[in-house]
């Protein structure tokens, strides 16, 4: 072997290697590659044995387990598959085994912390081939599709097992949080079966008191039936919100769906209908109003006007629905009457909730841009890719890492549980 521990003091150890550096440079590059995947796994397989038992008794749960003797076992690594003969425990009467060095080395199903933690990132980017491609082709780390798979929905059972019990730090933020703004949408992806089905996006954002945005907590939720596990995760992500600003305006933006605002209404201060949901209707109005003119441009200038008059002036909300209310449809299509009646009511609905001059002068943000990028960025860029179809199981464990890995500072928190407090016991948690 070309690789060879040559010294030892305590936990240290000295690893020797030899690099063959003739041909070209990709050639000697792909030879050091390998290097030092082959130092890697021995010195991960010396840093395994660290963690195992001496093979005498142990107490758990106040009772004596005993070794069966040290049993091979191979563990994924980023270097490669490593064996390792540890000692595996057991009761005197049998029953569940105990591993001590799986336990202390926080080993992921059967992978090393560090490469659990490499592939299931990977995962939540990109589909399980691809990750599989790309750890051959960067990493000289050949893997199968299979145990991809299996790694992210073992990180990912984790992360919903503990998603009630482990909170998770906001980062230190340079300016004071004024408002927190408060969205959900929803967007649809393809079931097994095949059939679409609504997948739900949250967005928690803080807000400074220009309303610059600074940090923002993304929700997601796989489809189900009544909404009710999407709405229990945002509920616990804003008291957990709520308890470290607890003097900040609460605010909730959304379109005009009715279900949303039954879910925001007692958890918010302030309702604020989408901006550009509302800017929506002015320009289906102002299609209406000037669809006869062959020259836009009136139809143009109207738009922009009074998108400005909604947007800056105080009361402008009223101005212009009274001027569409004023609008004679006698003779109009009923076609095109109804897209203006449709306007009218969608203003009428929300006007309490368009008040955009105020919201803006108070730092309040009036767009849910914010909630709509996390439908296309949590949900769409990675479950709706040409061909896929998805189970509800299979879809929360990408939606659960995801979330993880978009909210800032979070994917390596929660990884850092991880060491602190082990892998938990999926069978019991």
């Amino acid at each position: 072997m070309a690789t060879q521990i040559t010294a030892r003091e305590g936990t240290t150890i000295t690893i020797e290697t030899t690099v063959d550096l003739s041909g070209s440079m990709l050639a000697v590059e792909d030879a050091i590659l390998a290097s030092v995947n082959e130092m890697g796994a021995v010195a991960t397989q010396e840093g395994l044995k660290c963690f195992d038992a001496d093979g005498e008794s142990i107490m758990l749960g106040g009772t004596k387990w005993y070794s069966r003797g040290q049993l091979p076992k191979t563990y994924q690594t980023p270097y490669g598959e490593v064996g390792v003969a540890r000692h595996l425990y057991q009761r005197a009467g049998g029953g569940q085994t105990y591993c001590p060095l799986e336990h202390g080395a926080r080993i992921v199903h059967t992978a090393t912390p560090r490469f659990a933690k490499i592939v299931s990132h990977k995962l939540a980017q990109t589909s399980a081939l691809q990750v599989r491609a790309d750890l051959q082709e960067n990493h000289g780390r050949p893997i199968s599709k299979l145990l991809v798979q299996a790694l992210g929905a073992f990180v990912g059972a984790i992360v919903e097992a503990k998603e009630e019990s482990w909170s998770y730090a906001m980062p230190k933020l340079a300016t004071p949080i004024a408002t927190v703004g408060i969205g959900i949408d929803g967007t649809c992806v393809m079931l097994c079966g095949p059939q679409w089905r609504e997948a739900m996006a949250g967005s928690i954002s803080l807000y400074d008191a220009s309303g610059e945005r600074q940090h923002t907590v993304y929700i997601g939720a796989a489809p189900e039936h009544g909404k009710e596990t999407f709405h229990q995760r945002m509920e616990r992500e804003m008291a957990h919100v709520k308890a470290i600003y607890p003097q900040a305006c609460y605010v909730g933006i959304a379109d005009g769906a009715k279900s949303n605002w039954t879910f925001l209404e007692p958890h918010v201060t302030q309702q604020i209908a989408d901006f550009y949901h509302a800017s929506e209707y002015l320009t289906e109005a102002a299609d209406v109003i000037w669809h006869r003119i062959k020259d836009k441009s009136q139809r143009d200038v109207w738009l922009d006007a009074h998108c400005h008059q909604l947007k800056h002036e105080p009361g402008g909300v009223e101005a212009i629905l009274k001027e569409l209310q004023a609008i004679d449809t006698e003779h109009w299509a009923a076609e095109r009457a109804h897209k203006l009646t449709t306007c009218i009511t969608y203003f009428t609905n929300q006007r309490h909730r368009m008040k955009y001059a105020q919201y803006q002068a108070a730092g309040m943000p009036i767009g849910s841009g914010v909630t709509e990028a996390a439908c296309k960025t949590l949900i769409k860029q990675r479950l709706c890719r040409s061909g896929m179809k998805w189970s509800e199981q299979g879809a929360q464990v990408i939606l659960s890492l995801r979330a993880l890995v978009l909210t800032a500072t979070r994917w390596d928190q929660f990884w850092r549980k991880i060491n602190q407090y082990g892998v938990p016991d999926l069978c019991h948690a």
